[in-house]
């Protein structure tokens, strides 16, 4: 009896293996890295109402990051600075500045400056700033060297999994509580091991949900 399909026809099972196989591999890594964090949020640096510039501040003038967001190591929030804030320099020193326009009418009319907020986590999460400030994460673990940006971005993907990975190896992320906010702070041997007899006394939430879920 004569051969009703062709010999290559012997070969479509095993082409259509392969095909779905490099289909689900690609769709599962387009998914995986561009619709992540990483791609989609890191980068995102919003046009605020003031050209303030966290490069000369932070970097060039030394202000540490206290002076400004007040609340970041007593509360769970890091804290806008209010509009007193900037005045408290800003009265005096480049008072004719047009850059200082709404920082002015700010004061005048004791409305808030309509600052974009830049790091923002789910409402479903929660995350309290003094938790870890206490135990001596330095700012640049999750804003980056702020002190180099002109514009404010966000620098890290903020994500669980993202969070997860510090909870799991917290030791390169501590310092000195002097140093919180020294971000260009290098570690050396003596305080790696400092560093990681610290994180062993440390029980971040990493299984339980409830950590950061509540």
């Amino acid at each position: 009896m004569a051969q009703i399909f062709p010999k290559w026809s012997n070969k479509i099972t095993k082409a259509l293996l392969w095909t779905t196989l490099v289909t689900v591999c690609s769709i599962t890594f387009v998914f995986w890295y561009w619709f992540s964090p990483w791609n989609l949020e890191v980068g995102y640096e919003p046009v605020q109402p003031v050209p303030y510039s966290h490069k000369i501040h932070a970097g060039m003038l030394g202000m540490d990051c206290r002076y400004c967001h007040t609340g970041v190591d007593k509360s769970a929030v890091a804290g806008v600075p209010p509009t007193q804030v900037c005045m408290n320099c800003h009265s005096t020193i480049k008072a004719d500045s047009l850059n200082l326009v709404v920082v002015q009418e700010s004061w005048k009319t004791n409305q808030s400056i309509p600052w974009v907020r830049v790091h923002k986590i789910p409402d479903f999460a929660y995350f309290d700033h003094s938790a870890h400030i206490s135990v001596g994460v330095g700012c640049v673990s999750c804003h980056g060297h702020i002190e180099q940006m002109t514009e404010v971005r966000l620098e890290k993907p903020l994500s669980m999994g993202w969070c997860l990975e510090c909870h799991r190896n917290p030791a390169p992320h501590l310092r000195p509580l002097d140093k919180i906010t020294d971000m260009n702070f290098k570690t050396d041997l003596a305080w790696e091991k400092v560093a990681k007899a610290k994180a062993a006394t440390l029980h971040p939430p990493v299984e339980s949900c409830s950590g950061c879920h509540r």
